[in-house]
């Protein structure tokens, strides 16, 4: 295998997911050729950046306290990709969405839900409120429930399409994308900052930049503990999968139906009834472990079951929540749920009675989620950003992630600026893109 040098460049990017190409879209729109973005697929967004339910969340299920990054760039990203779907002419459509409490006891959750939504930016009554029974029904007669919260300004869209047009748009303000080539080493160097070699299946390269972003989804952990940093973390990763309604339920709501958790710390463990901005209805999505990020069915998944199980083994906090009778029993309900239909649709039908699981035959897109957790064997709540003098790291970066983006990209552009890492904080105004995105920044502070 041949080695090639390529030429240095100003900042680097690992990852060609929504979050990286809209790193790459803000710092390229002033910096151009001097923006070097990585990515080990032949095309940007091949994994979560497609494979998610194309929604725009709104942030009412995201505890202030806990979720403040991610409640913060939820409710920004919002507007946000509005703007850029209409400039764009990708499909935004605002459908909203119900929380529903299938019992008694599901009501005081929808309450501190409205708390929280407010809390986050949300205008009561006028984009969030809770519904009475009778009330549910006027607006949606096939969900039968207790009560519900609805919100407005929830909208579906679709992250793939975005996130090609955002390539597209750094790659005209000169933005460098090597596709195709994936990260194999990493060499501090003393006066450039660092130095990385990728492979691309021909030849070995090697990159200088001055200062490196990690946004690898899956992976970043892994590229954080090649640098020696994050130590303390180890990460799971879950498959949600989905299983997609028949056209004859198209018309059964108009909006997407989301159920009370019956676990509040796993909100995103109760299966969904989701409208999809092309028309599509799926359910889902179950959570099962898995041992990579790339395990979209079973045979890739026992390809890293032993170097991720050794893995594991290894980490303090893996160890602790492997003997956690809480975190067992819900792996086991979800793995019921990933090989009986029926397990995964009857729970949907304690809102949705009409569906007949007979009526199911295809499954939707899987898509897997990266969570870290801690030394104390406990999963972190919100999105971690690690710096050191030539790198940051974003880890954790989950639902809303794809929501989020692009606040948290103009953020994060803002703050190497700020920081005088990427140049002086006056050539922010030759920006090319449709935002400012320091004004965006100063919206972000939390």
């Amino acid at each position: 295998m041949s080695t090639a040098l390529e030429r240095h460049c100003k900042v680097a990017i690992i990852g060609g997911g929504v979050l990286g190409t809209s790193i790459a879209y803000f710092l390229s729109s002033i910096f151009g050729s001097q923006v070097l973005v990585i990515e080990q697929e032949r095309n940007v967004a091949l994994h979560t950046s497609s494979r998610n339910t194309g929604k725009v969340h709104a942030p009412f299920l995201y505890d202030p306290m806990k979720k403040k990054l991610f409640a913060k760039a939820a409710y920004l990203g919002y507007e946000m990709w509005r703007k850029y779907s209409d400039v764009k002419r990708v499909r935004f459509v605002q459908d909203g969405v119900l929380e529903v409490a299938v019992n008694e006891g599901g009501i005081d959750v929808l309450r501190k839900y409205k708390q929280w939504g407010v809390r986050n930016g949300i205008q009561p009554e006028e984009e969030i409120r809770i519904l009475e029974r009778t009330d549910v029904k006027n607006m949606e007669p096939g969900v039968d429930c207790h009560a519900a919260l609805y919100c407005s300004r929830d909208a579906s869209t679709d992250y793939g399409t975005l996130t090609r047009s955002l390539f597209l748009d750094a790659q005209s303000f000169g933005c460098r994308f090597l596709l195709g080539h994936k990260l194999t080493g990493m060499i501090q160097s003393n006066t450039k900052g660092l130095l990385m070699v990728l492979n691309d299946a021909q030849e070995q390269k090697t990159i200088n930049t001055e200062f490196l972003i990690n946004t690898a989804g899956g992976n970043s952990l892994d590229i954080a503990h090649s640098m020696n940093l994050a130590q303390e973390y180890t990460d799971f990763h879950f498959r949600g999968e989905y299983w997609q309604a028949p056209a004859r339920y198209r018309d059964l709501t108009k909006l997407s139906i989301y159920s009370v958790p019956t676990v509040p710390d796993y909100p995103f463990l109760d299966p969904h009834w989701i409208v999809r901005s092309d028309g599509r209805r799926e359910i889902g999505p179950s959570a099962v472990p898995v041992f990579s990020p790339y395990a979209y069915d079973w045979k890739g998944n026992f390809k890293y079951f032993v170097p991720k199980t050794y893995e594991s083994l290894k980490a303090a906090g893996a160890r602790k929540i492997f003997f956690d009778r809480q975190f067992l029993s819900l792996v086991s309900k979800e793995l019921k749920s990933s090989v009986s239909k029926s397990s995964m649709i009857n729970r949907v039908k304690k809102f949705l009675p009409q569906l007949k699981v007979s009526a199911f035959s295809r499954k939707g897109t899987s898509g897997i989620r990266s969570l870290l957790v801690n030394r104390d064997g406990r999963f972190v709540p919100d999105t971690l950003i690690i710096k050191d003098s030539c790198s940051m790291h974003v880890l954790n970066y989950n639902s809303p992630g794809a929501t989020g983006a692009l606040p948290i990209a103009a953020m994060i552009a803002n703050q190497l600026f700020e920081e005088g890492i990427v140049s002086s904080a006056s050539d922010r105004s030759k920006s090319k893109c449709i935002f400012d995105f320091q004004v965006i920044a100063d919206k972000m502070k939390v």
